[in-house]
């Protein structure tokens, strides 16, 4: 119900640079992933302070729904680097399926 309201923005970062649907993909909440990613007010590939985008938190937790739901997003880089030089699909090591 609060996503039907304009003046709420699921886009809207904490802190850290955390938003709504990144504590979803890291958590694995494909559903949730899935209905917020339907609003075009949401940057699918944006990363928070550490460089950390939505398919990083889902591939390093292991989440191959969530992961699956994003590459199919072609405004998702799986090749952008976080600060620490890891690209969002090293963590496909997790799910026992091929890295980069």
């Amino acid at each position: 119900m609060l996503l039907e309201r304009n003046k709420v923005n699921p886009d809207t970062a904490d802190e850290d640079g955390r938003t709504p649907v990144s504590l979803a993909a890291q958590d694995g909440h494909e559903g949730v992933v899935r209905i917020l990613l339907e609003r075009n007010d949401l940057n699918p590939d944006r990363a928070d302070k550490y460089g950390q985008t939505l398919l990083s938190w889902s591939a390093e937790n292991a989440h191959e729904g969530v992961v699956e739901r994003l590459l199919e997003r072609d405004e998702v880089n799986p090749d952008t680097a976080e600060i620490y030089g890891q690209i969002p699909l090293w963590g496909l090591h997790k799910m026992g399926t091929r890295g980069t």
